[in-house]
């Protein structure tokens, strides 16, 4: 089993312009990623958007959630 720290992009983000126009899809779906954050900026839960989408494992949630905390968190650091 793949865990979150075990993963990296690769693991995670697909781009391919012959899948969803080219936009960054969960690796090995047809979801795109900016559909987990629109889940949660509408007060929607990681289950819930676990349960709408299936094929989307909590491993690649969680993974991109962090991959987008640590691009922030070090992008401060740079500013600060």
């Amino acid at each position: 089993m793949v865990t979150v720290k075990d993963m990296d992009i690769k693991d995670l983000v697909e781009v391919n312009p012959k899948k969803m126009s080219g936009l960054p899809v969960f690796a090995g779906t047809r979801v795109p990623i900016s559909y987990l954050f629109e889940y949660l900026e509408k007060g929607e839960t990681l289950p819930e958007f676990l349960r709408q989408f299936p094929s989307v494992t909590h491993e690649q949630a969680l993974g991109v959630l962090k991959l987008s905390k640590e691009s922030l968190l070090a992008n401060h650091e740079i500013a600060a």
